[in-house]
């Protein structure tokens, strides 16, 4: 039987893929995998760069292919069937990859790359690339001798297994909480656009009148205007203690997860030689030793917390006098900042919004990546998605050349992870003449379109789109053609974040602004005057 996962186009046939498809993709994956290695370990050859580095990534790259779209499914279009079928086929990829990771036969192989003569000949990307794996089989416990050779596998399988069942707890808690309200006094110092989201989602459950969920925009709406205290303590409450011992639903507790986690780590680093997790962390990443990070971010807080406890300050005073709230609570800040930002600056972002329709801001993001960088964003139609609400974009170049494609996918929905995130589709990267472009997965949940008015952000959900967004072009913007070292891949993670951040501030300029905003009635640009009232707050 055809597989999807396998035989499917270039683009993944998300139409197409069922759960049933994942772990006999996978299990023929893995054997191809296998024999693969099989085959370059038993070449009598001496081992070079093409035979060793660029095999494992041609291999390598086929199983990932397969398992984007599987591990994307998992966060975007959540089901029983397929949580049974990731889990299962999870595992069987993590205990390969364990297996591969102390495999001292390739591990030789790779060194013996890098003890040739011709290592310092190759490109700084191949060499980069070569090192890298070489730390990495390091990490992966090539050297131990049993049983923590043993050990270590079965920590990162149970690490694994634990870290999956974390996220699907963190989402059922989320979808299992709601409150139905059919009075709109409920709801009063709500706007319009915040009433549509919660219409929405009653409309989504075949309900009338109004449901609170704990969804990113409906949350947003309540705790930052709705008069109704007790209300804003109920969904602050339920929110923060979501999958938690604290919260009502039990069932979804992941406190004990955590306790797992955190010992496995531990045990894993102690297993590999490091003093702790933190230290075994940042073998791959910039900073160097766990005082140093820790050294930052007390000095971070000695120059940041003297301000904000100045801020909260004046919120306490201002809810104190003008508000009637004598002991400001967590529930209380989003709310009262507001009144503040409306009595100081005569700012709301209620009034920011109309400006920033999504369709406007998305328009203004590719036209200020056209003028920066030369790059040109087109909406494809007809490519196979898992949601209407996902489109796919080419990105061009100046000589109108594809070279990368986005999955966009932005609105809130039940059976959808929560926050904001880019992940790899496919990877820029060359099997011998065929170039194989980066695709990316752009995911957001922002408030969804209502009858009559468009998805309308915040202010906030401009520059987490611009934010991840810059993610996306670190990935699709490349020029490296080994996947290893492609995008994202092979950068310390405490730099990843750069082009991301990067990214926001363009959504801060009056320049970048000018090609974002528009009213979404009037067209007219953001006015100069609340332009002003906005860098002031």
């Amino acid at each position: 039987m055809s597989n999807p996962l396998i035989d499917g186009p270039a683009l993944p046939a998300f139409s197409a893929i069922t759960a049933e498809h994942v772990e006999p993709a996978i299990d023929t994956l893995l054997q191809r995998y296998q024999a693969g290695i099989d085959a370059l370990l038993a070449n009598s050859a001496p081992p070079s760069f093409d035979s060793v580095l660029r095999a494992c990534e041609k291999l390598d790259d086929d199983l990932s292919r397969a398992w984007a779209p599987v591990s994307h499914l998992h966060g975007v279009k959540d089901s029983e069937a397929l949580r049974e079928a990731y889990s299962a086929a999870q595992e069987k990829i993590v205990a390969f990859q364990t297996a591969l990771g102390q495999n001292r036969d390739l591990y030789a192989a790779v060194k013996a790359v890098r003890e040739g003569k011709d290592f310092p000949a190759l490109p700084r990307a191949a060499r980069t690339l070569v090192e890298h794996e070489l730390r990495d089989f390091e990490l992966a416990g090539v050297a131990l001798e049993e049983p923590a050779r043993s050990r270590f596998r079965e920590i990162s399988a149970e690490l694994a297994r634990l870290s999956t069942a974390f996220e699907e707890a963190v989402l059922d808690a989320t979808d299992a909480w709601s409150e139905h309200l059919t009075e709109g006094d409920a709801l009063a110092g709500i706007p319009e656009s915040g009433m549509a989201v919660l219409r929405g989602g009653a409309a989504e459950r075949d309900l009338d009148g109004w449901l609170v969920t704990l969804k990113q925009p409906s949350v947003q709406a309540v705790l930052n205007f709705a008069n109704d205290r007790a209300l804003r303590a109920r969904v602050y409450r339920a929110y923060q203690t979501r999958a938690s011992e604290l919260s009502d639903e039990g069932r979804f507790d992941n406190s004990a997860r955590i306790e797992q986690i955190m010992a496995l780590r531990h045990e894993a680093a102690r297993l590999l030689g490091f003093s702790s997790s933190a230290e075994e962390s940042l073998a791959t990443k910039m900073a160097t030793t766990p005082q140093q990070v820790l050294d930052f971010l007390h000095d971070f807080v000695a120059k940041a917390r003297p301000m904000a406890l100045r801020d909260l300050d004046e919120l306490r005073g201002f809810a104190r006098t003008e508000l009637g709230i004598d002991d400001l609570q967590p529930w209380d800040v989003g709310y009262a900042s507001e009144k503040l930002r409306e009595r100081k600056y005569a700012l709301s972002e209620e009034e920011l919004k109309p400006y920033f329709p999504l369709e406007s801001v998305l328009e203004g993001l590719f036209a200020v990546i056209e003028r920066v960088l030369g790059i040109r964003a087109r909406l494809r139609d007809g490519v196979d998605v898992w949601h209407p609400d996902a489109r796919y974009y080419d990105l061009l170049d100046a000589s109108g050349a594809v070279i990368a494609g986005a999955y966009v996918d932005l609105y809130a929905r039940t059976g959808k992870r929560g926050g904001a995130w880019m992940d790899v589709c496919t990877t820029r990267v060359r099997h011998a003449t065929d170039l194989q472009l980066p695709v990316t997965f752009l995911t957001c949940n922002f408030a969804p379109p209502s009858a009559g008015m468009p998805s309308l952000l915040t202010h906030d959900d401009v520059l987490t789109l611009f934010h991840e967004f810059g993610h996306g072009l670190h990935h699709m913007l490349t020029a490296m053609e080994l996947a290893g070292v492609s995008g994202i891949n092979g950068v310390e993670w405490d730099a990843v974040e750069l082009p991301s951040q990067f990214m926001e501030n363009f959504a801060w300029k009056r320049e970048g602004l000018d090609l974002i905003a528009r009213h979404w009635q009037t067209g007219e640009r953001l006015p100069q005057a609340l332009f002003d009232r906005m860098q002031a707050a």
